[in-house]
Order: C-alpha cells, then structure tokens, then sequence
C-alpha cells in the first residue's frame, strides 16, 4: 500500500499514459499490418474485366468448375428449362400471335450460360441486319468492348463485324469485378435505367447485388433509335403499365402484326422486373442466387454453386435452405405454374381470336375504320401483356399474384379487342362517331 495518499493520483496518471502510449503502439502495428486473405491466396491476378473465364478458375476453382455444367445441364423442366426445345412447335399459337416477324420463325428454349454464344449465333432471327446490340447479354467479351468502344458505337456495329471481336460466352466478367470479385453492374444500359430511377447500385448491399447482377441481362429492354442502343424502358417504373406508358409516349413499336395490322412489342424475358414487384420472395429479402445458385460445400469450402439453373432440378438446395418439407414446396410450385399455364393458355386464345377478328374486319368493305383501329390498340396492350408473362422464365412462380393480375388484363383486352372488331363490321360508321 502506499503510504503518502498523495502519491495515489499521481502513480494512476502514470499508470493512464503508459495504457494509452501502449493502445496507440498496438493500433499503429495492427494498421501497418497487411490484410489477411480468406481461404486460398490468389495464384494469380486477374485483369480488370477479363473475358475469358478459365483465368479467373485458377483462382476460383470451385465457382469455375460448376460453371462449366451449364454447358451439360440442359434439361427440361415441365414449363421450360434448358433444353433447346423449339416452342413454336410446342405452341403452334405463337406463330400466329408473332406473325411477320422473326419470332414466328424461330423461338428455341435459351440453353445454360456456357451455350449463349453459340445459341444467339445460330438463331434464324439473326441476319445481314441485326446489331451488334444483340451481343449485349451473350458474351463476357461485352464488359471491355462497351469499355473501349463505347456502348453507343458498340450498339451500331453490325453483329457480323462486332462478331469477329467476341469468343467468350456469358462468364465471370458479366458480374464480377476483377481483383476485389465484388458483385457489379457491367451493362451500361442497367446502369443508366436505375440512374432514372434515382438509384445508385454502388450503395446496395451484397445480398442486393446478388439479384441486380441478374438484371444485367434478365430484362425487358429494347433498341432505340437508328443506332439500336440498349434501353431498358424503366424510367417511369418497371410495372408493366409504366413500361407500357414508356412505349406509347415514345410511340415505339418492334413490328406490325402481318394480321391485325397492330404496331406491336415483343416482350423480352423479364424476370427482373416481375421478380421485383413485390413478390413473396423478394419481400422476404431472398436473391435470385439463392435459388438459382445455392450455396454448397465441397469439403470445408462453402460456395456459390455456378452451375445456373431450374430450382426445380434440385430442390434439396434450393428450397430447403429455407423450406423444411422440400416435397410441399415443389407441390405448391407446381399447382402455382399450373394454375398461371391455364390462364396464359385462356389469353393466348383470346389474342388469337381477337387477331382473327380484326382481319377479318379489315377485309370487309365498309367496316368502321375507326373501330378497327381501337381494335389494334387493344390487340397490342393485351399480347404484351400477355407476353410479359409469356417471356418470362418462371411460368409465373417468381410472382404468381402479379402474373395473374397481368394475364388477366390481358384476357379482358383481348375480348374487347375482339369485340371491337365485331362491331365495325356489324355497325354502321356513323355509330362510332
């Protein structure tokens, strides 16, 4: 003990410094301290935006190898899947609704990432034509050429001679940042569609990420102006009703129907935006690549698999992350695709009828041009809604309560169309006036 009380104050401010001189030494060493690297050091660095994706399997060998089984999974799925079935034959309906343009001539199943290339090559709805926008959402080569090239002048390029710079399918450089492998938005035209919506993708969290990455390329969008640059159409939202208003205020069409005489949009795969709207799912905070690439093992190693397919096909690690009888859940996936095929298939029917029925009112002498032309605005709000979901890759199951509120817009359109074009041919043309 310390006999002076005096003393006491003094030897417990020596005590404070010599604590604070030591915390201080200890914070300066931890900071010149290198960063540690989790699990395997990298053998190699890979460079910024490196389309070929067996450099990056070097340093990521489970994520590569499992992405090479997209190129062996095609499947079939009760609704779609990866097997390059040709659907026009499956629904022969569809060459009707997409008649005089080049989806009624080929509409094949999309097969696993691996085939991108060599699918969009071999299509019959490229030709002398076609952009080089359409090499957007097909090659991990697209990243560095949008870079150098500029997405504007990439764009107009002619697919054939913007071909010649491309060798790479879908891979690594689509999502990921080199060096740091965080998740990314690559595409300029995503980037510039939540940049509309006040969004700024940098400030989302990984598990944010993990479906906008997805939104890369699983989107509606289409080819603006005589340059053909990519836009998605998401300025006034991403419902179908704003993409819809977003189409009739530029007046955009992709097609006029060789039938109805309609201007028409053809829907493409959007995923996102369905997905997004609200769905149980999304709410509930869940990323595309939790069902589509669930984490696994292979020893002590856990992993995203790349291996990018169907839930469905193996529900085990898809589902039952979250879902403990993996047998109720597929059950219920299937009454929900089910039960979305039905009303799709009541739509298709009313769209066909309903084209039948413009025709036939434009061939007739004396119909009311004026309602036959009320007719095609309705024809086309009803098929691209119908579309939307039609296009869409889940049968409805990313969103089941909005795909049948859409589809069953579309039915009722359709029957209005329909019954538009009855009646100016069976009314005189004065009535609708």
């Amino acid at each position: 003990m310390l006999k002076n009380p005096k003393t006491i104050p003094i030897v417990l401010s020596i005590i404070i410094v010599i604590l604070a001189g030591t915390l201080v030494a200890l914070l300066i060493f931890m900071k010149n301290q290198p960063l540690q690297t989790r699990g395997v050091p990298n053998l190699i660095e890979i460079a910024a935006m490196e389309p070929d994706s067996s450099v990056w399997g070097i340093n990521f060998p489970n994520q590569y190898t499992t992405f090479l089984r997209t190129e062996t999974n095609n499947a079939r799925t009760p609704y779609g899947g990866s097997d390059p079935v040709q659907k026009l034959d499956v629904d022969p309906r569809l060459r009707t609704l997409f008649a005089g343009m080049a989806f009624s001539k080929d509409y094949k199943e999309d097969r696993g990432h691996r085939w991108s290339l060599t699918d969009v090559r071999e299509t019959g709805r490229v030709n002398e034509k076609t952009p080089g926008t359409c090499y957007s959402c097909k090659s991990a080569n697209t990243p560095m050429l949008w870079a150098e090239m500029g997405a504007a002048e990439f764009a107009r390029t002619p697919f054939m001679e913007l071909g010649k710079q491309i060798d790479q399918s879908i891979g690594c450089a689509n999502c990921h940042e080199a060096g740091t492998m965080r998740l990314i938005v690559t595409n300029p035209a995503l980037e510039a569609a939540l940049q509309a919506q006040g969004k700024d993708w940098r400030t989302f969290t990984r598990q944010e990420m993990r479906t906008v990455v997805c939104a890369n390329c699983h989107v509606e969008y289409y080819f603006a102006g005589e340059g053909k640059l990519l836009v998605f159409p998401w300025s006034k939202g991403t419902s179908i009703e704003k993409i819809e208003e977003f189409y009739n205020e530029i007046d955009f069409s992709d097609w006029t129907h060789a039938e109805s005489g309609a201007s028409m949009i053809k829907m493409q795969h959007p995923e996102y935006e369905l997905y997004s709207a609200g769905s149980t799912h999304f709410n509930a905070g869940v990323s595309c690549a939790d069902c589509h690439m669930p984490y696994t093992r292979d020893g002590a190693v856990k992993f995203s698999t790349h291996n990018v397919h169907s839930p469905l096909l193996n529900p085990a690690a898809s589902c039952g992350t979250c879902h403990t009888n993996v047998d109720y859940v597929v059950g219920r996936v299937t009454a929900i695709q089910n039960q979305v095929w039905v009303t799709m298939s009541a739509s298709e029917d009313a769209l066909v009828e309903a084209i039948a029925a413009i025709k036939t009112a434009a061939e007739t002498a004396g119909a009311d041009p004026q309602l036959i032309e009320e007719a095609r605005a309705l024809h086309r709000a009803a098929q691209l809604r119908w579309d939307f979901i039609a296009a869409e890759n889940s049968m409805g199951f990313h969103n089941p309560e909005e795909a049948l509120r859409i589809l069953a817009a579309a039915t009722d359109l359709a029957r209005q169309a329909q019954l538009k074009a009855v009646q100016a041919v069976s009314a005189p043309q004065s009535a609708s006036r």
